[in-house]
């Protein structure tokens, strides 16, 4: 997962061509059972968030209450239903990403930006701690308008905080979904799956006060 390469964007001509296949991922969650790629509940809203590595970032989503499913996928960029190795060469354009599936009437999206905001640096570029590359950066993609305003409102409130406490200016990106690929069957619920795998995601210890 220490990837080196890829520490610019490519622009859309330049990109890896991608396929029309999708990857085969399977149907239920590792962990909770519950449908991978749906179809999934009324009333259920649907979340996006790049924040480095996504082994340790997906299951921080799982752990919560109110998250229905959860997935690794690649996000951001151009090259359709791309492998991993191609996300890797940073010629793809995507971030590795988690989409979150939750009930927004046992937890609200403020709650999941919170997790968001205090377990990786929004700060660094396109790079989470030893990871290094495009596929790496922080990113909020959206899937409604509301969500779209909560996201930028709380990188405002967030950057206060960190403004305080000494940190740079956050490189979040913060946008619609475009479009969303799942990861390979082997990337999903990694660390349920390897228990002692490599996981990024720490509380960083700098607390997110939330949307007032």
């Amino acid at each position: 997962m220490f990837g080196q390469k890829g520490r610019e964007m490519p622009e859309a001509n330049d990109a890896l061509p991608g396929r029309e296949k999708a990857v085969d991922v399977p149907p239920a969650h590792f962990v909770n059972g519950n449908q991978l790629k749906g179809p999934h509940p009324e009333g259920l809203e649907l979340a996006v968030f790049g924040m480095g590595c996504f082994w340790g970032a997906e299951r921080r989503f799982w752990q919560m209450d109110g998250v229905y499913t959860t997935s690794a996928g690649y996000a951001g960029g151009y090259t359709p239903n791309p492998s991993y190795e191609e996300v890797c060469t940073g010629r793809t354009g995507h971030t590795e990403a988690v989409m979150v599936v939750y009930d927004p009437a046992k937890v609200s999206y403020d709650e999941l930006l919170k997790v968001f905001w205090e377990t990786h640096d929004p700060t660094t570029g396109y790079r989470q701690g030893n990871d290094i590359g495009t596929q790496y950066r922080s990113a909020i993609y959206t899937s409604t308008d509301d969500q779209l305003d909560q996201a930028k409102r709380s990188m405002d409130v967030y950057q206060a905080v960190l403004t305080e406490r000494g940190f740079g200016p956050i490189t979040t990106e913060i946008k619609p979904l475009d479009d969303y690929y799942f990861a390979e069957d082997y990337h999903q619920q990694y660390l349920a799956k390897n228990p002692h795998g490599y996981d990024c995601h720490a509380n960083t210890g700098i607390a997110y006060p939330g949307l007032r």
